[in-house]
């Protein structure tokens, strides 16, 4: 008895899938055995990156409070927080 076009085709994805998965699997050993282990990916930040990000934020916060807290910038934010206070619905 031989196969029928539904059974055959069926056959040909799961051939296709098995092919695909074999390739991935091939190219992560190959990656593996590569001086350096390309597989291995840095997850985020070292130390010294968290230390840089951290003086950073601070710096931009110091600058951001001192404009905030200036006389014109200070003033104009009132004006705005009161005319939306005011504001009729």
């Amino acid at each position: 008895m031989s196969p029928t076009g539904v059974e055959m085709s069926r056959t040909y994805r799961t051939c296709r899938m098995a092919r695909a998965r074999l390739r991935v699997l091939v190219g992560r050993a190959r990656a593996a055995c590569r001086p350096g282990g390309a597989l291995r990916r840095d997850g985020g930040m070292v130390t010294s990156e968290y230390a840089m990000g951290i003086i950073a934020a601070v710096a931009f916060a110091v600058v951001l409070y001192k404009v905030v807290t200036s006389g014109a910038v200070g003033a104009e934010l009132e004006r705005v927080v009161r005319q939306a206070l005011d504001a009729r619905m």
